[in-house]
């Protein structure tokens, strides 16, 4: 009975150093800068919000937080810089669903179960837009002209997000799309304003401006539910179309990164989302609160959409 006392008191001991140690590891971290690697090139959405991420969590840590463009390959060239780091929590990379979507075709370093959820920025959607001084006044319009020729389409690269969701569309309206695919959203969105390019979905984050300058006109969104920024812009489902896709932003680190390191990073963005400063961007950006998500939530989210994903590609011819 003393000997196993003895030994209780062992156990207690060491585990009360390993606890001990492990909430100085935690204490220690961040010691050095942590950077977000974006796959875009500057100037887009994805990282304007990256910018602000990392200006809002740095707010709340004592060490810098820095945005590094690492575009290409639909993701994957940020995903191989992010496969070479080490698992520590220094390295957050910035995910929309065109990582998922290189991912599933086997052009990545990593696949879902390689990653973990750090938290959810922004949850986009996606609106189909045109000029404002466009013929297509109406969606009805649109899906006419695209029945009756062809509509030249903007987006990012072949298999993202942006792809899926104008192929999905045109299925659905039955109506025929050219895909022309840009580095960024700042380069279709500007190629839309010169005429280049008929239609392009775009998030309201990137063109809160041209809307309200009326330089875009939003036909739709590409949801169940009508914007609050948007209120009179109908929905594809108003439409009888069962099309919902949206651009999601958020953040993840490797999946061995050490738990108590990814709770710091996770308390810390979470507080500088809930921050004065991020809610006042959302609002910029015509989004809300509801944008937000922790890393339980934002993880799940993640697998669903991979799941989601891989099954509308499939259905689209466009896995290997």
């Amino acid at each position: 009975m003393r000997l196993l006392m003895k030994r209780g008191h062992a156990l207690a001991c060491v585990t009360t150093a390993i606890l001990s140690a492990s909430t100085a590891l935690a204490a220690d971290f961040p010691s050095d800068p942590i950077e977000i690697a974006v796959h875009t090139s500057p100037g887009g959405g994805t990282d304007t919000t990256a910018r602000m991420v990392a200006l809002v969590t740095q707010e709340q840590l004592d060490s810098n937080v820095f945005v590094q463009n690492r575009k290409g390959g639909g993701g994957s060239v940020a995903m191989s810089y992010l496969s070479e780091q080490p698992a520590d929590g220094y390295t957050v990379m910035a995910v929309t669903p065109t990582h998922l979507f290189t991912m599933m075709r086997g052009n990545a370093p990593l696949s879902i179960d390689d990653i973990q959820g750090v938290a959810r920025a922004t949850d986009d959607p996606i609106i189909v837009m045109v000029r404002g001084d466009s013929d297509y006044q109406t969606l009805d319009q649109l899906i006419e002209a695209g029945q009756q020729g062809t509509i030249k389409w903007g987006g990012t690269q072949i298999g993202g997000v942006d792809h899926i969701a104008a192929m999905s569309f045109a299925n659905a309206a039955d109506m025929t799309v050219s895909y022309v695919p840009f580095d960024s959203g700042a380069e279709f969105a500007a190629a839309l304003s010169r005429g280049d390019i008929d239609a392009a979905g775009l998030n309201i984050s990137e063109t809160r401006d041209q809307i309200e300058a009326g330089e875009f006109r939003p036909l739709a969104v590409m949801a169940d539910e009508r914007m609050s920024a948007l209120p009179d812009v109908p929905t594809l489902a108003e439409n009888g179309m069962d099309v919902s896709f949206s651009t999601v932003r958020g953040y993840v680190v490797l999946k061995d990164t050490p738990q108590d390191r990814l709770k710091v990073l996770e308390d810390a963005m979470l507080s500088g989302l809930a921050s004065d400063r991020y809610q006042e961007y959302l609002q910029g950006i015509g989004l809300d609160e509801s944008s937000i998500a922790d890393a339980e939530a934002w993880d799940q989210q993640l697998h669903r959409m991979y799941e989601a994903g891989e099954k509308t590609m499939t259905e689209l011819g466009l896995m290997q």
